[in-house]
């Protein structure tokens, strides 16, 4: 699948999330992304093994006695139960483990136009939640006022720049205003992950947008 993959994340955010120091919801999205894509997985063993040169190269603290001992103890009795073998899934095994199930185990909400969302729980950072655009159908045009991340996990949709497919991963900013259409012939399931609002241009989507949450 990682071949027919041609819309990738940028060094800058692959740096950060090796450094940790991205949102929930964006590392959550990362990881996905990650799990699908060869090329940004090397790229991200690149980012991490720089990291770790430059931390081996620092002066190291004293651990008071006991230390070692103590967070050993902490991580057996924190160690969750082996899961169970899963069939195979369109989710890729960080959303799966994140949201406890499967497809069946989505609780989807609808927005309006035949969309539906559910919201995962993510630090106020930034917000995620896996979007069901059912083929043909768009999203409301709208515009953004910080970072949208949107990974395709099933089916494929297209905007004003590109289209999109399995294993894609849009990065939108302030500048990008666009319409995603998903295509004729499959249902498109994104995650996406937004560290703003939305800035939608028609008038019922603004008046809806509190309640959605988007």
């Amino acid at each position: 699948m990682t071949d027919t993959i041609q819309h990738h994340l940028t060094d800058g955010l692959l740096m950060a999330y090796s450094a940790g120091t991205l949102p929930e919801a964006f590392n959550l999205t990362i990881a996905a992304h990650v799990t699908m894509c060869d090329a940004c997985r090397a790229r991200l063993y690149a980012f991490d093994s720089v990291g770790g040169a430059l931390l081996s190269d620092q002066n190291c603290a004293s651990m008071a006695p006991g230390s070692m001992q103590a967070s050993l103890a902490a991580a057996k009795a924190g160690r969750a139960a082996p899961s169970p073998p899963r069939r195979r899934s369109i989710l890729p095994a960080p959303l799966i483990s994140y949201i406890g199930g499967d497809l069946a185990d989505i609780k989807w909400r609808p927005v309006g136009m035949g969309v539906r969302q559910a919201i995962l729980p993510t630090d106020k950072r930034a917000s995620a939640r896996l979007l069901y655009i059912p083929a043909g159908s768009a999203v409301p045009d709208h515009g953004h006022r910080g970072t949208e991340m949107t990974l395709v996990l099933q089916g494929s949709f297209a905007d004003d720049t590109a289209r999109f497919a399995k294993g894609d991963i849009e990065i939108a900013d302030e500048d990008l205003n666009h319409t995603p259409v998903a295509d004729i012939g499959d249902d498109c399931i994104c995650l996406a992950a937004t560290d703003a609002p939305l800035r939608f241009r028609g008038l019922i989507p603004r008046i809806a947008q509190p309640f959605l949450r988007i």
